[in-house]
């Protein structure tokens, strides 16, 4: 590696399929019903894609309540209760439901625990949409545990209770893993989801962020301070010894945080548009950071398509 100025620029990175389904389904209701589309909660967790839609007559709500009956509601990416869709429905709402479809596959398996009379033992974030749309499929089964101190402290639970965890998609794998090593050793019937429920999206970011992180000695993250996934390739990088900042846009990047590096990792979360990175690797090219090399940890090939009523498709039975 030269002794110069550089950037270590981490793929995948940026947009997931999740994402980029949520985003064409509300450009296809402006396009097929026209402003104002009203959108419940922000689409996806980035608030420059949220400011370009509301640029473009997209109203984002706190609750269905405050969509005038009738009228065209997107359900966010990151899913909701049955509770607010039964509202939605008595308000006579045109719902299009933009859930990730690996939110939807943990909704659907906090139904199978709780219908089989298990505990469910919500891994996550309790103020985080996603976590709030997961705990109303199971009200009244699902406790939800943030940290190890909450796992260590599930007294009311013996040893032999059934019990099944599930966990938010956006967490990093290390902060998921210490929390299911407490509850394998506390509980002798634990059962958990068929397959991780943390995002392959979350996961490849995270991989792209220990991938480069011992060759930096900055790593900046684009992403909105309330983006969950940017927030963990932070934290990845932070707890592997890196210097690492959040970057919600170039406006917030800071040229001091420069001093002393030769090499500065860029990464983005899941929701931030790349748009946004080229603006930070351009800036950073102004400040002599223009020899840049591409870490590649995956290919992304998953592609969600919008409901087929927006695109015209026929189901194939």
């Amino acid at each position: 590696m030269s002794g110069g100025k550089q950037v270590l620029l981490a793929e995948p990175r940026s947009f997931c399929a999740g994402v980029r389904r949520a985003i064409s389904i509300i450009d296809l209701a402006l396009e097929q019903h026209g402003a104002p589309i009203y959108v419940r909660k922000e689409i996806v967790h980035n608030h420059h894609v949220v400011r370009e839609f509301q640029r473009r007559g997209v109203r984002f709500v706190d609750s269905e309540e405050e969509v005038p009956e009738g009228a065209v509601c997107v359900f966010s990416a990151h899913g909701v209760s049955p509770q607010v869709r039964q509202n939605a429905d008595a308000r006579g709402l045109d719902v299009l439901d933009a859930t990730c479809p690996l939110v939807a596959k943990v909704h659907q398996e906090a139904r199978r625990f709780a219908r089989d009379g298990r505990t469910l033992l919500l891994i996550g974030h309790a103020d985080h949409e996603e976590v709030e749309g997961t705990y109303g499929h199971a009200p009244d089964r699902t406790i939800i545990v943030e940290t190890v101190a909450d796992a260590e402290a599930l007294e009311d639970l013996p040893p032999d209770a059934p019990v099944a965890y599930l966990t938010q998609t956006t967490l990093s794998v290390d902060e998921t893993k210490d929390i299911i090593a407490v509850l394998q050793r506390r509980f002798t019937d634990l059962r958990g989801p068929a397959t991780d429920d943390i995002c392959y999206a979350s996961q490849n970011r995270q991989d792209g962020i220990r991938a480069i992180v011992d060759r930096c000695d900055l790593v900046l993250v684009v992403g909105s301070t309330n983006s969950s996934n940017s927030i963990r390739m932070v934290e990845v990088a932070r707890r592997l010894g890196s210097r690492a900042e959040l970057v919600p846009d170039v406006t917030h990047f800071d040229p001091t945080w420069l001093a002393g590096v030769s090499t500065v990792g860029v990464s983005a979360g899941a929701s931030a548009p790349e748009i946004l990175v080229d603006q930070l690797l351009d800036r950073l090219a102004e400040l002599g950071y223009a020899d840049i090399s591409v870490e590649r940890v995956a290919t992304e090939d998953i592609v969600f398509s919008p409901p087929t009523r927006l695109t015209g498709a026929v189901d194939v039975p």
